[in-house]
């Protein structure tokens, strides 16, 4: 039986107090084996069941695992432990920190048997240093049976590919008596790491459109992607249930609407299943791609693919014997029954190893498998610079508040880019 469920009450509040505090929190075996290895999580929605994973694999395997969790950003907090040469045994990070870190603190996992297993592996100079976790990819959230309730028809997200039809069903959903269809999160991430990379992620070549942005070649008010995904966004602004505060509403209230059927549409990922999970939710829900008016097959895609990622520490700090036995876990979770269970079925991810076919757990997750089988995702830009949703998120609830107009965030976010530090690939 899936641990999933208990995460609804025990875990939330594990996650609530470790993010209050601020502070590191720790749980492992209380065995005393010869090898002990340390696991860095930054997949908050996954600390409980990370914790009862450890416990167990070192009750069964006979290795110590202790795994943490910090709320200060990835890459400051491994800063803090190389500098103190107290780095952990495998550490969770996304993709840009894979680019940035793997060379110096990784190492090579090329001879892994899992690497043949999935395509979501990275590779820098023909070296594999990061094991993916899962798949996660955005999109426009759905709840059909809120939908039906007022249409009286089963929804087909594919009926609803372009902004026109769109539209035409939010003006149906609003004459039926929802009176605000949509919710949109204010948060910097969903604004500004989510929702904006998309503009970057869908043009033809994401690296050189950005490149032209540091020379200060684009003007975005003129480019077809800004001005279909804003002319999206726009009707998501102007049906928004919070319209009149919509800096002030809060996440988890968005989230509730959503799940209970009061609102039909919310732009996020299969990562809102956490909170969504927490409420009265309808049964039928699902992930659909932005709807656009266009013709280059980006209205029938989402964005994503793997999303966080392991890499184990090759510094002296840590022995052999710490190394292999940190690669035999990754194998575990990757290729063996029970530690594909626990992804799929404890912590709800998508597993991004093509052997492990159990059913995905939720309704979000089936979305975003499904879409990732029939190879219709658009990948994921891994390079921004750490600042960009802090920045640009700022300056995008100033356009979601009514505080400047579209043309001017398409401004602030060309200044951004013209002084932007790139990673990765763009270094």
């Amino acid at each position: 039986m899936s641990k999933f469920s208990s995460w609804k009450k025990a875990g939330a509040a594990v996650v609530a107090s470790l993010m209050a505090v601020g502070m590191l929190g720790a749980c492992g075996s209380s065995s005393s084996s010869g090898t002990k290895i340390t696991i860095f999580n930054s997949k908050v929605e996954i600390e409980s069941q990370m914790e009862e994973m450890a416990e167990k694999y070192s009750k069964e395997k006979g290795v110590d695992v202790e795994v943490y969790y910090s709320n200060d950003t990835v890459a400051a907090h491994l800063a803090t432990k190389y500098a103190s040469k107290d780095p952990y045994t495998i550490s969770m990070v996304d993709a840009k920190d894979v680019y940035s870190l793997a060379k110096e603190h990784a190492i090579d996992l090329s001879d892994q048997s899992w690497v043949k297993d999935t395509d979501y592996a990275i590779s820098i100079d023909g070296k594999t240093y990061g094991y993916p976790v899962s798949i996660e990819a955005r999109g426009l959230i759905y709840n059909a049976d809120a939908i039906k309730k007022i249409t009286g028809k089963e929804f087909k997200p594919e009926d609803y590919k372009t902004l026109d039809s769109f539209k035409e069903l939010i003006q149906e959903l609003k004459d039926g008596g929802m009176a605000s269809p949509t919710g949109v999160m204010k948060e910097d991430w969903s604004l500004a790491a989510h929702f904006l990379p998309e503009v970057y992620e869908e043009q033809e070549d994401p690296n050189a459109f950005l490149l032209d942005m540091k020379d200060g070649k684009v003007d975005l008010n003129s480019n077809a992607k800004w001005t279909s995904l804003m002319n999206f966004f726009d009707v998501m602004k102007d049906n928004n249930y919070a319209k009149s505060s919509a800096i002030s509403a809060e996440r988890e209230v968005t989230e509730q609407k959503l799940a209970e059927g009061e609102i039909a549409f919310m732009f996020g990922g299969n990562w809102d299943w956490s909170v969504i999970n927490q409420y009265d939710y309808s049964k039928n829900m699902g992930i659909m791609p932005v709807p656009q008016n266009t013709d280059d097959g980006t209205n029938e895609e989402l964005v994503g693919g793997g999303s966080k990622y392991f890499f184990i520490d090759s510094s002296d700090n840590t022995s052999d014997e710490q190394r292999k036995a940190a690669k035999d876990l990754l194998n575990w979770l990757a290729e063996d029954k029970e530690g594909q269970e626990f992804i799929t079925n404890d912590a709800a991810l998508v597993s991004p190893f093509k052997s492990n076919t159990l059913d995905v757990a939720d309704p979000l997750s089936k979305s975003v498998k499904s879409y990732a089988d029939g190879g219709k995702l658009i990948p994921n830009y891994n390079y921004l610079p750490d600042d960009h949703y802090s920045v640009l998120g700022a300056k995008f609830q100033k356009w979601l508040a009514g505080e400047e107009d579209r043309a001017t965030l398409a401004k602030d976010i060309q200044d951004y880019w013209k002084t932007a530090k790139f990673t990765g690939e763009t270094a």
